[in-house]
C-alpha cells in the first residue's frame, strides 16, 4: 500500500514519508521534481519555476541521504518514478544505503526506467532511443548480479492510457517495450544465457485502471496471459514463476475531474476494484491518487484518505479470502479474448516495423495515441461518453470541502527554489572538486565505449557529483533528442458537428478580415512533458482551420518568443501542468512586450487554481482554460475572440 509522494525539499518529503509509514503505509513511492527527472540542477535556466513542484528535488547524494533520514533502507521497499536519470537515482540510493551500513544486495524496490513511454506520453526523456536503451540494459545486467531484489525496469503502461491508449494499445505498446528491453539485454551478452530467466523475473509492470470496470479487469487478465505467452515462446522461459506477470497499479488520474471533485472518490474506488477483484490478475501493489489532484497538490490528509480506502478493502472486506470469483464467466472470457486478439495484432504490427524503438522514431505509436485520445475527446464533447458533473448532471450544491480554496490543496513555498539553489552552490563549494573531476572524466570515457556504466555512475554518486553534471556528461556523448509530436498525422478525426462548424466559421471570418490564415502557436514552456492537452488543442485547432505551429515540449520562454516572431503567429497558447504557470507565463508575456509585440494574445491552459487564474489575467494573459473547459470547440471560439480583441476587431 503506497501513495505517490514527494515535494518541496528532501527534508519536507522525509517528514511526509515518515508520517505515511506511521499511518500504515507499507512501502514508499517517490515523486521527483522535473529538473531531477530531466537531468538539470536547480540553478539551471531550464529549471526555473520547476524546482520542488511535482516532486522532490534530488541533486546529489546529500539530498538522497536527507530524503531517507531515519528510514531503514534495508527494510524498505521503495519505488522510484524515474526514467531518463534512473541509473543516476539508483546510484544515489545505493550510496545513501551504504551510508546507513546497508549492502546493495539487500535493497528492495523498483526504478520505473521505461524510456519508450516517455517518448510517447510523459516527455521526461533526454537522450535518443539507442543510448537510452543502453542505460536500461546496463542497469538490468548490473542489478541481476549485484542488487538481485531490485526491479530495474518497470514497464509503464499507466501513462499510455493517460495519453489516450485503448486497452488493446496499452497492452500492445507495453509488451513491445518489454520485448525491446529483453532483446537488448539478451543481445548485449552481459547476462549468461542460463541466468536470463532471472532477468525476465525482475521485469515488472505499472498499469492504469480506468473507470470502465469490467473492461479494465479483462485487460488485466489479457496482460497476464500475453506476458506468459511472450516469455515462454519468445524467450524460452520454462519456469512458470519467472514468467509471472508482476504488476503494480495507480488508478486513472486522467479521469479525475475539477468539476464536482468529490465524485473522484467513487471513481477511485471503482478503479481499484478492477485490479483487485480478480485474484488471477490481482495487482501486487496499489497506489491511489487523491480526490483533489485535478485542483492541485494533495495535502497529507488527502493522501491519508487514499490510503484508508485501500486499508478498508484489505482489512474490513472479505475480498482477499476467495479464489478468483470470475473463473468460468462467459462474459469475462469473451471480452478478455477480444482484447487479447486485438493486442496481439498490434504487437505484430509494431514488431514488423522493427520493434518499439523504430515505431517511436517513425512517429507511428505516438500518432496512434494522439488519434485515440482525439476520438475520446470527441465522444466526451458529443455526450456519447458521460462524465458525471462535467458534461451531464452538472448542477451541484456548494462543496464544503472547497469552502476555503486557499487550504483545499498543498501549496509549495515559493522560497523552495532559491533554497535549493543556495544548497547546491554550498554543496559544490564544499566537496572534493578533484575527485569529482576524475569521476566525471571516467564516466565520459566509459560512455564512449560499450562498458557497463553503473560502476562509473556509482563512483560519481559517492564523490558528490550532481544530477546536472552526470546528465550533462552523457548529453555531450549521446546527444539530446526531440521525439515526434504525433500531431501532424491526426487531422479531421471528428465529424463536423455544429460546434466545430461555428469554430471554423469564426476562424475563416477573422482570417479574411486580417488578410491571412490565422496562425496558432501551441507552446510547452519549462520542463513539463505532459503534452496530451497541448496535442489535443493543436489537433482541434487544425480541424478548426488554424495553421498550427507546435514544436513539442521543453521550450524556454525566450524560444517561444523567438518562434512567435519567426512564425508570425496571431495567438500563443501555453500549456503548463506542473504548477509553474506563475513563474513561466509572465516571462513569455514580458518577452513579447520587450520584443514590441502587443497584438499577439497569450492564452494559458493547465491545472490552475482560480486565484492564479485571476492573477494571470491581471498580468497580461488574455484567457485561461482549466480541466472544467471540456468543450474544445468552444475553446477555439474563445481563442478567436482573443485574437479579435488584440487586433481591435469587433466581437463576432
Amino acid at each position: 500500500m503506497r501513495t505517490y509522494a514527494g515535494h518541496s525539499s528532501p527534508a519536507e518529503s522525509n517528514a511526509l514519508y515518515r508520517l505515511n509509514l506511521a499511518k500504515g503505509q507499507t512501502g514508499l513511492s517517490v515523486a521527483f521534481d522535473l529538473p531531477t527527472q530531466t537531468g538539470y540542477d536547480p540553478d539551471d535556466e531550464l529549471a526555473r519555476g520547476e524546482v520542488g513542484k511535482v516532486g522532490v528535488p534530488i541533486s546529489h547524494v546529500g539530498d538522497m541521504k536527507a530524503l531517507f533520514d531515519a528510514i531503514p533502507l534495508g527494510e524498505m521497499n521503495t519505488s522510484m518514478t524515474i526514467n531518463a536519470t534512473a541509473m543516476w537515482l539508483l546510484a544515489l540510493y545505493v550510496a545513501a544505503a551504504e551510508a546507513q551500513g546497508v549492502e546493495a544486495s539487500s535493497l528492495q524496490g523498483t526504478t520505473q526506467n521505461d524510456i519508450i513511454k516517455e517518448y510517447l506520453s510523459r516527455g521526461t526523456y533526454i537522450y535518443p532511443p539507442a543510448p537510452s536503451l543502453r542505460l536500461i540494459t546496463d542497469m538490468v545486467a548490473y542489478t541481476v548480479t549485484n542488487i538481485p531484489k531490485w526491479n530495474p525496469t518497470n514497464i509503464c503502461s499507466y501513462h499510455l492510457q493517460e495519453a489516450g491508449a485503448t486497452p488493446e494499445q496499452e497492452i500492445a505498446y507495453a509488451m513491445c517495450t518489454a520485448i525491446a528491453v529483453l532483446d537488448a539485454v539478451r543481445d548485449s551478452g552481459q547476462v549468461p544465457t542460463e541466468r536470463f530467466g532471472e532477468v525476465v523475473a525482475r521485469i515488472s509492470f505499472f498499469v492504469n485502471a480506468g473507470v470502465r470496470f469490467v473492461e479494465e479487469m479483462c485487460k488485466m487478465r489479457a496482460f497476464v496471459d500475453i506476458w506468459d505467452e511472450i516469455t515462454r515462446d519468445r524467450y524460452g522461459i520454462t519456469d512458470a514463476a519467472q514468467r509471472r506477470f508482476r504488476y503494480g497499479v495507480q488508478v486513472n488520474s486522467l479521469g479525475l475531474t475539477q468539476a464536482q471533485p468529490e465524485n473522484n472518490v467513487q471513481r477511485i474506488v471503482l478503479e481499484m476494484l478492477a485490479v483487485t477483484l480478480s485474484k488471477d490478475a490481482r495487482a501486487r501493489a496499489v497506489q491511489l491518487p487523491a480526490w483533489n489532484e485535478a485542483l492541485g497538490l494533495p495535502r497529507p490528509w488527502d493522501q491519508q484518505w487514499s490510503l484508508r480506502i485501500q486499508q478498508v478493502l484489505a482489512f474490513e472486506s472479505d475480498l482477499l479470502e476467495y479464489d478468483d470469483i470470475f473463473s468460468g464467466s462467459h462474459v469475462i472470457e469473451k471480452r478478455t479474448g477480444e482484447i487479447m486478439a486485438a493486442a496481439r495484432a498490434e504487437i505484430d504490427r509494431v514488431q514488423a516495423m522493427g520493434g518499439a524503438v523504430a515505431a517511436v522514431e517513425s512517429g507511428y505509436m505516438k500518432s496512434q495515441l494522439v488519434g485515440a485520445h482525439a476520438e475520446r475527446r470527441a465522444r466526451i464533447e458529443s455526450g456519447d461518453d458521460v462524465i458525471v458533473g462535467v458534461n451531464a448532471f452538472a448542477s451541484t450544491e456548494p462543496n464544503p470541502l472547497l469552502a476555503d480554496m486557499d487550504t483545499a490543496f498543498e501549496h509549495v513555498d515559493p522560497e523552495v527554489e532559491q533554497q535549493a539553489i543556495d544548497s547546491i552552490v554550498r554543496w559544490r563549494n564544499e566537496r572534493d572538486s578533484e575527485s569529482v573531476a576524475v569521476a566525471l572524466n571516467q564516466l565520459q570515457q566509459s560512455a564512449r565505449t560499450e562498458v557497463n556504466l553503473m560502476e562509473a555512475t556509482l563512483a560519481c554518486a559517492r564523490v558528490g557529483v550532481t544530477t546536472g553534471e552526470w546528465a550533462g556528461v552523457l548529453r555531450e556523448v549521446f546527444g539530446e533528442y526531440r521525439a515526434p509530436t504525433g500531431v501532424s498525422g491526426v487531422v479531421g478525426v471528428q465529424a463536423v458537428s455544429e460546434s466545430l462548424q461555428l469554430a471554423r466559421d469564426a476562424v475563416n471570418a477573422t482570417s479574411d478580415e486580417l488578410g491571412g490564415r490565422l496562425r496558432f502557436l501551441v507552446g510547452k514552456p519549462g520542463l513539463d512533458g505532459h503534452s496530451n492537452g497541448a496535442e489535443q488543442i493543436a489537433v482541434r485547432a487544425r480541424d478548426a482551420g488554424f495553421e498550427v505551429v507546435y514544436q513539442g515540449i521543453r521550450l524556454t520562454p525566450a524560444q517561444i518568443v523567438a518562434a512567435v516572431i519567426e512564425e508570425d503567429v496571431a495567438v500563443v497558447g501555453l500549456s503548463i501542468l506542473s504548477g509553474s504557470h506563475l513563474e513561466l507565463v509572465p516571462r513569455v508575456v514580458e518577452g513579447l512586450r520587450e520584443a514590441g509585440i502587443s497584438d499577439v494574445p497569450v492564452i494559458v491552459g493547465g491545472i490552475i487554481p482560480e486565484a492564479d487564474e485571476q492573477w494571470l489575467r491581471e498580468h497580461g494573459v488574455a484567457d485561461v482554460f482549466t480541466p472544467k473547459d471540456y468543450d474544445v470547440n468552444a475553446i477555439m471560439v474563445r481563442v478567436v475572440e482573443a485574437v479579435r480583441a488584440a487586433r481591435g476587431l469587433a466581437p463576432l
